[in-house]
Order: C-alpha cells, then structure tokens, then sequence
C-alpha cells in the first residue's frame, strides 16, 4: 500500500525522500531552535513542512515525526490548525514586553476602580478596599496594588480625617527641677512571666530607682504600695502620718492656696490604674499633685521608658525568669546596681544616688578640673625627673 513500507526498506515505487529530511534529523537533536527554520523544500517552512513533504514522497506521518524527533499529536495538531487558517509561526516566548505574566487583567483594573467609587467614603483607605474587594468576591489584589492602581488613575481617597494636635500640659510652677520632688511610674512586663507585671517609681531628676512593686495584678493597689514604698524610701513617709491632715481633707476644708498642698508631683500616662478614683484620694492624702500625659504620646513619659528600656537591654536574663520569687530578689539586686554602681549618662555620668543626695556637682565639677590637673601635673613630674637626674659628660670633656 501506498505510503507503508516494510521495516529497513524504502517503497520501490517512490523516490529516496529528499535530503532536507535527512539533514533536519541529524540537526534535530544538536540544535532545537533549527528544526523551526525554512528548509527550502518546495517552499515550505518548519517541520510541519518537512512532515508534509516526507508524505508527499510516500513515508508515513509518524515515519516522518520520528526522524524529525517531533511528537506526532503536535504535527496533528499543526495540520489542524493550518487547515482552519491559523498561523504556524512561532510567538515570543513569555509574556509580551514589558508585561509580567502575573501582571493585573483590564477588567481588574476597572472593578478596582469602580469598588473605590462605590466604597471610598465609607472604608477611606486603600488597605480597606482591597479587602472590601475580596469581601464582596469582586477582585482579589494586594493593598499596594489598590494604591498603584489608583494613583495610576489620578484617584485620591478622602483619608482619615488628621488629629487635632493635643498641646501639651506644663508641669505646676510649684515643681521644682531638684531630686525629690517629681516621681515618674508605670507598669512593664515581661516574657518569661506572663500575667505578671512589675510597677517602678523613678526620680524624674536624679533617676534614682526608689521602688518596685512585682504583683500579678495591676491595679491602684499596686500604686498605692509602690508609692509607700517610695515616700519611706526617699524619706517622705512622714506624709502618709498627718491623721489631721486627713480628716480635713475628707471634710474639705483645706484651701487650693494651702502650702501644704501638694508637696509631690506624679507623672503617668493615662492607664486606668492612674486614672481611678481611688489613686486620686490616696494621691491626694499623701499630698502629690498628679500629672497625666498626652493619650498616645509616649514621649510625655520618656523617663520611665527609657529607664525600662535600659533596663531589660543591659539585663537580658530578666525575660528569662519563670519564678516570680526569683524575679522579685532579681530586681531588687538590679536596683542596688542601678542607683549606686551604674554611671547614668542622662545625669552627668555619676549614679543616681550621687545626684539623689546632692554629690553631682562635686563628682562632676572633679571630672571637669581634673584633666587640667592631671596634665599640670604629669608636666611637673617630668620637669622634677629631669632637673633630678646627674648630667651626663662625653669623654671628650673629660679630656
């Protein structure tokens, strides 16, 4: 039959096949990018055309995409497509230029835009939209991509309206900048210990560390313990003493003008533990004046925070600590350290109890003097060392 041969031999009825077919198949397996290129025979291109010129000369289809080394189904599928007008040449491969493959659809583009003008009073923010987006199963995108897409558009979102700026309260005249007479406290936490917290007291002035108090609970209790702490600890706890001062504050009758009144100043921020009624009469009994920071401004309590922040950087172990009867002596010993031992750069680099009990200025003053003394000194020594020493003579003056 036409178009089959036995194997190892070729039709005596049709001529040897052409030798382009023998050259494609010795150049199929060395270079693929060839076997798409014109082979010139009977102007046809490509092995789709050295298939059909194969088979114009009497081989089979699949005689023919087994020399070519070309699947058979995609010369059917070829064929297929030439019969129904399509073209065989072949596309650049990957996506077009300048074009991601993953890159948004048109139609993405516009229910981005449309979910916007529907939704932008009411979500306000990019963020919001793409995930209103998902929410409604109209677009699935990233929130930068709504952003892109939108500024890409020359869309602006109304945004949330900006905060009013909060002024900031000064402090009463009344407080002086000296040691002993402005506390800073707050509450802090740690890893290891969760459900516990620690409350710390701390001289705005001269740092001294003046209390601790470590509960698993965080209420105005705390406060007033740590601040009894406090007073007795900087030698104020005759405040906690005046009965008579108590009674005629529970009837009312000591006027805003009285210099008894207040004597402290306590500086928070806004937790509900400063907050409560009961740390504001037990603040006012001890006769200290409460001062609340801004909501949200952290920096208004930039002591206490710092002050934590140093604590659990330079003492690391303290995350560690599972036992909250080892994590009380801990922080007892890491107050010694801190109020006696530990040079406190905000302070002049003296420690805080230096500057607690007025020896600052003196430890200071030293360290300003010191370098001219030091060197009027080391001058002096070497000048003594050089008159002191016997003149040495050269033999020549001997002579």
């Amino acid at each position: 039959m036409p178009g089959r041969r036995s194997s190892g031999s070729r039709p005596p009825s049709v001529s040897r096949p052409s030798p382009c077919i023998w050259r494609r198949e010795k150049t199929v397996g060395n270079d693929r990018r060839r076997r798409s290129q014109p082979c010139g025979c009977a102007g046809q291109e490509g092995p789709a055309g050295l298939v059909d010129h194969a088979v114009a000369e009497g081989f089979s289809t699949r005689w023919a995409c087994r020399q070519l080394g070309v699947d058979h189904a995609r010369v059917l599928t070829w064929r297929s497509r030439a019969a129904d007008g399509g073209d065989l040449a072949d596309a650049q491969p990957g996506p077009l230029p300048g074009e991601a493959s993953h890159a948004l659809l048109d139609w993405e583009r516009d229910e981005i835009v449309q979910i916007v003008r529907d939704w932008e009073q009411v979500d306000l923010s990019h963020r919001k939209l793409a995930h209103r987006g998902s929410y409604l199963q109209r677009v699935f995108v990233a929130e930068s991509t709504v952003l892109r897409v939108l500024t890409a558009a020359g869309m602006h979102l109304p945004g949330l309206p900006p905060r009013p700026p909060r002024p900031k309260t000064p402090w009463p005249e009344w407080a002086e900048l000296v040691p002993g007479v402005i506390y800073i406290y707050d509450f802090t936490h740690f890893s290891a210990l969760p459900g516990w917290c620690a409350l710390a007291v701390v001289d705005v002035v001269s740092r001294y560390w003046l209390a601790t108090v470590f509960s698993p609970e965080e209420t105005s209790v705390q406060v007033e313990n740590a601040f009894i702490d406090a007073l007795e600890a900087d030698g104020k706890g005759w405040l906690l003493e005046d009965l008579a001062f108590v009674d005629q504050l529970a009837l009312g009758e000591i006027p805003d003008n009285d210099e008894r009144v207040p004597m402290l100043l306590a500086v928070s921020d806004n937790g509900p533990q400063m907050r409560s009624d009961r740390t504001a009469q037990f603040m006012a009994i001890a006769r200290i004046a409460q001062h609340f920071g801004r909501p949200g401004t952290p920096n208004d309590q930039a002591w206490i925070e710092s002050f934590f922040g140093h604590l659990k950087t330079e003492h690391p172990h303290l995350d560690t600590i599972d036992d909250p009867a080892v994590m009380r002596t801990e922080l007892d010993a890491r107050r010694e350290h801190y109020n006696n031992v530990r040079l406190h750069e905000g302070i002049g680099y003296v420690t805080p109890a230096d500057e607690h009990y007025g020896r600052g200025d003196a430890i200071r003053k030293a360290r300003r003097d010191g370098p001219a003394d030091a060197r009027a000194t080391r001058i002096a020594t070497r000048r003594a060392m050089r008159h002191n020493q016997p003149k040495q003579t050269s033999p020549d003056e001997d002579n």
